[in-house]
């Protein structure tokens, strides 16, 4: 229910469940746990900083300990919850690792290979890399491997800081 309600946008429900668990003696460290993956899972890119209050908010808890640390839980419960939400991430390495096992590891394109030995360049290794920061068609390179081409996984989902 705790999870749910951050999910959910519902701080109310949020800070309840979160009371409800201290009062309940759960470990703490595991409501922070949740909160962390949580931040990536259901926040991600929508608010950056939303993985950095969960961390925040455990290690508050390492350094402040319990009854003070339920502040910096709550707060930190109140933020996830209130976030803009996307699982945007979470779906693009879910279909990013679905294709790893269907298709193995497939070999990066030729000029992503490492050069930096003798015979990376007999081989083409490194052959017609673009370096962004000189060239900023570089930007616009598809660094995927041959076979997947044109393959997207992270769609953004035009909440919070996930705009297009």
């Amino acid at each position: 229910a705790f999870i749910k309600s951050m999910r959910g946008s519902d701080p109310d429900a949020a800070v309840y469940y979160l009371a409800a668990m201290l009062e309940g003696g759960e470990d703490p460290r595991y409501i922070c746990r949740r909160m962390i993956v949580l931040a990536s899972e259901d926040i991600g890119n929508a608010d950056p900083r939303a993985l950095s209050v969960a961390v925040a908010a455990a290690h508050a808890l390492e350094h402040v300990g319990l009854p003070e640390a339920r502040l910096n839980l709550a707060q930190a419960a109140i933020y996830l919850a209130r976030a803009p939400k996307s699982n945007a991430s979470y779906v693009a390495l879910k279909e990013a690792t679905r294709d790893v096992q269907e298709r193995g590891n497939l070999r990066p394109p030729k000029p992503l290979r490492d050069a930096s030995y003798f015979a990376a360049r007999k081989l083409g290794h490194g052959a017609g890399y673009v370096y962004p920061h000189s060239d900023p068609a570089g930007f616009d390179v598809d660094y995927l491997p041959d076979e997947l081409k044109g393959t997207t996984y992270y769609r953004p989902s035009g909440h919070g800081e996930e705009t297009e």
